[in-house]
């Protein structure tokens, strides 16, 4: 978050040097691990459901559904907008019931970066990223938006991409840029979340002296939503 851990670490710093304007007050009643749960998770997820622009009858689609941002997008969406059809995309369906558990009201296969569906959707949140977009373009109605979000499918770049040729639908792709962090922006987030009684809460809360074991937890197959590390008891 505003390129934390890109153009500076400190992830695991007891102290670390940010810049002053990425410094500001908030004001929230959650706790310490629901507040920690928050970046850049939710921000990411809620800066794209506003790109998104959902609208009553939308039926919307989240490639890499069971992920962090997926998870928190299905919860804050569902919280404001309870009726809509929020569907997931996933590679295993191992995780199916958890998914159904925190909102998602379908679970369709991606099998080798193709949907396993003739469905189509008006809004599609890519997390997979470029691997996969010209395959989610065919899943999206005329007039639909994709917000291109997230990099798992391990490919930065569009190659060979005609954009009048994919977007002929007349579809919108547009992104959510989580650097661009400001106070109004994390006190909005944070106000809807208080308004809509959003469930942020982190799925496990690891000590630091557990953190060997919270990244092999990550790693593992029962991974699913946000992990939290405690600096101090």
């Amino acid at each position: 978050m505003g390129e934390m851990g890109r153009q500076f670490d400190g992830s695991y710093a007891q102290y670390v040097l940010v810049p002053n304007e990425q410094i500001f007050p908030i004001a929230t009643d959650l706790s310490w691990e629901n507040l920690a749960a928050i970046p850049e998770t939710y921000f990411t997820s809620y800066g794209s459901m506003l790109q998104l622009q959902l609208q009553a009858g939308d039926r919307i689609l989240v490639r890499a559904a069971a992920s962090g941002v997926g998870v928190a997008f299905v919860k804050l969406v569902k919280a404001h907008y309870p009726e809509l059809v929020v569907v997931a995309s996933v590679r295993n369906l191992a995780k199916k019931e958890q998914l159904f558990a925190v909102g998602y009201d379908q679970v369709i296969l991606d099998k080798a970066g193709c949907l396993q569906t003739e469905a189509t959707f008006t809004k599609i949140l890519e997390l997979v990223g470029p691997k996969v977009i010209k395959d989610s373009l065919k899943h999206l109605d005329m007039g639909g938006i994709i917000c291109a979000t997230g990099l798992l499918g391990g490919q930065w770049y569009l190659k060979e991409f005609d954009p009048t040729e994919a977007l002929r639908n007349n579809v919108y792709l547009t992104t959510f840029y989580s650097g661009n962090v400001s106070a109004q922006g994390w006190q909005e987030l944070l106000d809807y979340i208080a308004k809509y009684q959003v469930d942020v809460r982190p799925q496990r809360v690891f000590s630091l002296e557990q953190i060997q074991e919270a990244h092999k937890f990550l790693e593992s197959s029962q991974a699913f939503g946000k992990v939290i590390i405690r600096n101090e008891d």
